[in-house]
């Protein structure tokens, strides 16, 4: 059973169709890549898929549960990274895990044990009390991270984790995704960055103008590379 099942999914804004018809799957252990030019649908469908967004039609699943905004069971089984961070500046690393594993309802010696395993999944643990403020791009993307996986997700949703960081701190995120994944946690992952996709995900699915255009491993896409296969099928390049 996949982790995570989208099918069919439909939304728009007055008159505009924005997404038409989008589904994918994400078993265990995969990373799953959510690739198309600005305006494509992307952040549309993953507001659907994590329910911050009602959809017009179409189903999600959560581990073979249905999923919308109301559903508080299936919630708790996801990690959602904003592109956007969400991190209190004026408190520490770990002040800032603290607050955020509360809200989780995940408290005392959890709570601190869960605090340790993040920290060192992000690689923080050195500079845990430092206030987030003090923090380069890279470090606070990776805390950012960490919060989504205060509550050991079985589906992590990384929304353009490395947009704007140095190489050493996307190294360090594409490693720390690939150790997730490698430990059963299913990953949906939007960049920019096409490198990435094809080092990193299992499968890609390639939406554009609301609809999906082709799906499958990097290899079968009909092209000798993946940014060859999106230019083939969107017409134009994914940093456009």
């Amino acid at each position: 059973m996949p982790v995570l099942e989208v099918v069919g999914l439909r939304k728009s804004y007055k008159d505009r169709l924005v997404v038409d018809g989008v589904g994918f799957a994400v078993r265990e252990g995969e990373t799953y890549g959510l690739l198309g030019p600005n305006g494509a649908g992307k952040t549309t469908t993953i507001s659907m898929v994590v329910g911050v967004l009602a959809r017009d039609a179409g189903e999600v699943r959560i581990a073979g549960r249905p999923h919308d905004t109301a559903g508080r069971a299936t919630k708790s089984l996801i990690g959602y990274v904003p592109q956007e961070l969400a991190v209190y500046p004026d408190l520490t690393a770990r002040e800032n895990l603290r607050f955020f594993a509360g809200l989780y309802g995940i408290r005392g010696s959890e709570a601190r044990r869960r605090i340790g395993e993040v920290l060192e999944i992000v690689g923080l643990a050195d500079r845990a009390g430092e206030a987030a403020g003090k923090y380069s791009g890279g470090m606070s993307r990776r805390l950012n991270i960490g919060i989504g996986l205060l509550n050991r997700p079985r589906l992590l949703v990384l929304d353009e984790p490395t947009a704007g960081v140095d190489p050493q701190s996307r190294t360090s995120i594409l490693d720390s995704v690939r150790r997730l994944a490698g430990d059963g946690t299913a990953v949906l992952y939007t960049t920019h960055y096409m490198e990435e996709a094809q080092r990193l995900c299992d499968r890609v699915g390639i939406i554009d103008h609301g609809r999906m255009l082709a799906e499958g491993r990097p290899d079968e896409l009909g092209a000798p590379d993946l940014e060859a296969a999106f230019l083939q099928l969107t017409g134009r390049e994914l940093r456009d």
